[in-house]
């Protein structure tokens, strides 16, 4: 729903009280909320404020009675005659225009992996040179504020698992990258590693590659040999250096050389290939499969544990549940109190205690009023991580800031 200015008065953010009813925010231009109404709590004016907004449009006649408004004059501040320029500073973007940005990385990447698995169907080259500039844009969006991205890939759906699993391994290993302090290029080279590491899925009979069941040991070998295709594919890829390479090949090689395709060992798996393996089997264990539901990253944690140390590098692993918190932005949580919500900021200090977007009550059963809930500094603990398929409401509208 639109609202219209001219029934709403602009106020400074900080003039803000419980039971004003707001239409509209703005950090550096106007933006439409997608869930107008009343505020419910001083959290939320705080949320508001940590995220960047500085002005809010209210409408009087629906605001609780007792409420005072002071509006903003729309007469531009006057600088003194002869006054030095004021410096310029980078704005911080707000959540909003992090998630905005951040969704559209994502539409990007999904056009970029669906035009080269396209290329590859009809027999065409992959040019590495289309990536470079998407893959600089994932870097900056994980360099200043990554909690954005990770919600906006937390959204799944099973139609579109090669698209998004490929997407989601580029996003994971930038941030596990920045998280060893790994050089940007390196991170460059991982991204786009990662963006075309299951290409030689496209060669993959389609019975076998969405069958709704366990593979048989025959339709699994055929399986394995997208490893082969992926490699037959890149081999004719200009401009691709060794880490993507790498990252493209090795994601299925085991510490113990019983992984695919070429059992390497660990002697023979470098840093980066050893963070594909892990990158690859936890985003494929929390998605949701043709065969399979996905579980929780609790769950998958625990998996990953589980295959250390012949299979995976166990260091590795333990960096990597560290890089992306015990309880990940985009995942579901249940809190003490029976609240539902989404893990929306990370709290590195205290992984254990992130921000919750709350949506949902397990315990009456509705949908509630959204609020944000700092573990941090409340009475309220996390009791569980939630696979979204054992959720009983859908909760994708409430990723949306």
């Amino acid at each position: 729903m639109q609202y219209d200015p001219k029934q709403s008065i602009k106020i400074p953010i900080d003039t803000l009280t419980v039971g004003m009813f707001v239409t509209a925010i703005e950090d550096s231009k106007r933006v439409n909320l997608a869930n107008a109404g009343r505020v419910p709590t001083q959290q939320a004016i705080r949320q508001l404020v940590k995220n960047g907004v500085k002005y809010a449009w209210v409408d009087q006649s629906l605001s609780v009675k007792g409420s005072v408004f002071k509006p903003v004059s729309d007469q531009p501040e006057v600088e003194p005659e002869g006054a030095p320029p004021a410096p310029i500073k980078r704005k911080k973007m707000s959540r909003f225009s992090q998630q905005k940005k951040a969704s559209k990385i994502i539409r990007e990447a999904k056009g970029l992996a669906q035009k080269i698995l396209n290329q590859t169907f009809e027999g065409k080259s992959i040019h590495v040179d289309e990536l470079d500039g998407w893959a600089d844009d994932l870097i900056e969006s994980v360099l200043i504020d990554s909690d954005a991205l990770h919600c906006v890939s937390a959204l799944r759906s099973k139609d579109e698992y090669l698209l998004e699993h490929s997407v989601n391994v580029a996003t994971l290993l930038v941030s596990f990258g920045k998280h060893l302090n790994l050089p940007k290029e390196t991170l460059k080279q991982m991204a786009i590693g990662g963006i075309i590491h299951d290409v030689g899925k496209i060669k993959v009979d389609d019975k076998v590659l969405h069958k709704p069941a366990r593979l048989t040991p025959e339709e699994f070998e055929h399986m394995k040999l997208h490893q082969v295709y992926a490699g037959e594919i890149i081999s004719t890829v200009t401009g691709l250096s060794d880490i993507a390479r790498d990252v493209c090949l090795m994601h299925h090689e085991k510490l113990d050389g019983t992984g695919y395709p070429r059992g390497l060992t660990a002697e023979q798996m470098p840093t980066h290939g050893r963070m594909s393996c892990i990158v690859d089997i936890y985003d494929a264990l929390t998605a949701d499969r043709c065969y399979k539901k996905g579980m929780s990253s609790a769950e998958a944690f625990k998996i990953l544990l589980s295959l250390t140390p012949f299979h995976l590098d166990r260091d590795l692993v333990y960096k990597f549940i560290n890089c992306i918190g015990v309880y990940p932005v985009g995942a579901l949580v249940e809190l003490s109190d029976g609240r539902v919500g989404i893990v929306w900021t990370s709290n590195a200090a205290e992984p254990l205690k992130p921000e919750v977007k709350c949506f949902y009550s397990r315990k009456y059963k509705r949908f509630i009023d959204v609020s944000y809930v700092d573990v941090k500094h409340s009475k309220v603990t996390i009791e569980r991580a939630i696979a979204p398929s054992s959720l009983e409401v859908d909760p994708t509208p409430f990723f949306d800031v």
